[in-house]
């Protein structure tokens, strides 16, 4: 071991003063690479006899260790000042403000649908919910309207690869009619037998679907149908409650409706309701803003109720339409694109 003293004091000095990496790798080359110092001796033992060679082995081995030990802790050095160096040239001004997530906000949609169903909550309205996927039944059949009949042509439009029990296929509702049967049936079963039956007063919120798409259409849209089944309820009271629905929706007094006569096979009779302001940039123009109408016998008996007693009114608007209106906002698609430049204007 004496002779290989001064190999590893030569090899600690070297490593000593080797200032970075590469010369920390040539250094280790010259005693511990194919041809270094150490392994030349490690070499030479095969000429030695097995005695000899046991001996000197042990002594090229406490060697070698001593120099891996010695290169290990030089890597560990050298590692640590050149990050140091690199913490020092990329410094981080901690005083700075992070990087935060932006604030999300409700969709202009959803604001318009918050605002319908707080105001018809306080006129005494339950707000219905129900399936999206629907059968014939409920989309059609129960609303007065039959196969074939004239009026189901731009409603009778998409359906999903299902069957109900009586083999027809299933379809997304193209109104948000389905869900006032669902909900008057029941109430006509929990009330079933009763000598006097609470009014049903509901709206009915939610997606529809119809194939239409143009600035003021879309193949999906939201629609809130209201219904109102008693055993005196008029026209008038439409007349009342859709007044102040839009008073309170818009947010002022000043505004006229005109109900128009029209068709729709679900209420006798039925008119379009079109919406005046008095003032701002939309003032002196009638704007069609629903229909409406007198629920029909037929539906009432549909629904479970007794038609020589019960009647009422149901109305259905595009909750869409009415937020365009609040908002002044002149293309429907503009709701559906997802532009964050857009939507920040309600955030």
């Amino acid at each position: 071991m004496n002779d290989l003293k001064p190999v590893v004091d030569s090899a600690l000095a070297d490593f000593a003063q080797a200032r970075t990496p590469a010369e920390l790798e040539d250094a280790k080359a010259r005693y511990l690479g194919k041809s270094g110092i150490v392994t030349e001796q490690l070499k030479a033992l095969g000429a030695l006899s097995p005695e000899q060679k046991k001996a000197r082995g042990a002594e090229i081995n406490v060697a070698k260790q001593a120099i891996d030990a010695s290169l290990v802790a030089r890597r560990a050095e050298l590692a640590e000042a050149q990050l140091e160096s690199r913490l020092a040239a990329q410094a981080l001004d901690v005083t700075l403000p992070g990087r935060t997530r932006g604030t999300g906000g409700i969709h202009p949609v959803s604001r318009a649908l918050e605002r319908i169903e707080a105001i018809f909550a306080s006129l005494g309205f339950e707000v219905a919910d129900g399936p999206e996927i629907e059968t014939d039944w409920y989309s059609f059949t129960a609303l007065n309207n039959p196969d074939n009949h004239p009026a189901r042509s731009m409603q009778d439009t998409f359906y999903v690869d299902l069957k109900d029990d009586e083999g027809r296929w299933l379809n997304l509702r193209p109104h948000t009619s389905p869900m006032q049967i669902r909900h008057a049936q029941a109430h006509a079963k929990k009330h079933a037998g009763a000598a006097t039956m609470p009014d049903v007063r509901v709206i009915a919120p939610g997606r529809t679907f119809r194939v239409d798409n143009d600035a003021t259409h879309s193949p999906m849209f939201h629609q809130v149908e209201g219904l109102w089944l008693g055993e005196d309820v008029s026209f008038r009271d439409l007349k009342a409650v859709y007044l102040d629905f839009m008073q309170a929706f818009f947010e002022t007094s000043e505004l006229k409706l005109r109900f128009r006569p029209s068709y729709f096979p679900f209420t006798e009779p039925s008119a379009e309701i079109d919406l005046m302001f008095e003032t701002g940039p939309l003032a002196g123009r009638w704007l069609e803003v629903s229909g409406s109408g007198q629920v029909h016998p037929q539906v009432v008996r549909n629904m479970g109720f007794d038609a020589e007693r019960v009647i009422g009114f149901a109305f259905g608007s595009g909750i869409d339409r009415l937020a365009m209106l609040r908002y002044g906002i002149d293309d429907l698609r503009l709701f559906f694109d997802g532009d964050l430049r857009f939507l920040r204007q309600f955030a």
